[in-house]
């Protein structure tokens, strides 16, 4: 039961020492990257990403070229990349959501940690994503 409780207290006590010392707790935020096979998929995943809140921010990067094995072979394609800014606790939700919209049978979703930051760009991502 304790490990169940890890992530709900961790969150608790990121809370309240931000709500404490007023300053920034490394890894509350996160940047997600959602690949996309072409823009206008990309805006639609951007949209549904925005319209549930689960997001503040997202950007859509232009077209690059990928490699990568699929299936045992070497492809290589042309990609749209969305930098999705979020908090860290709704990463599972965004991920969970885009892979039921996302057309590819393995959507890239990974996210890293956000460490450090603008201090009102930070706080701004925190009032425009809902709480858990």
């Amino acid at each position: 039961l304790s490990l169940l409780m890890y992530p709900v207290l961790r969150s608790l006590a990121l809370q309240l020492h931000s709500a404490i010392t007023g300053s920034y707790v490394s890894g509350t935020h996160s940047v997600a990257f959602i690949n996309c096979l072409n823009e206008q998929i990309a805006k639609d995943i951007a949209r549904a990403i925005m319209d549930k809140k689960l997001a503040a921010y997202v950007n859509i990067l232009p077209k690059s070229s990928a490699l990568y094995f699929w299936k045992g072979e070497l492809e290589e394609s042309s990609e749209i990349l969305l930098l999705v800014k979020t908090r860290t606790s709704k990463v599972g939700e965004l991920s969970d959501y885009v892979r039921s919209i996302h057309p590819f049978e393995i959507p890239e979703i990974i996210s890293l940690p956000i460490d450090q930051g603008n201090p009102l760009y930070l706080k701004w991502i925190e009032e425009s994503v809902p709480r858990d």
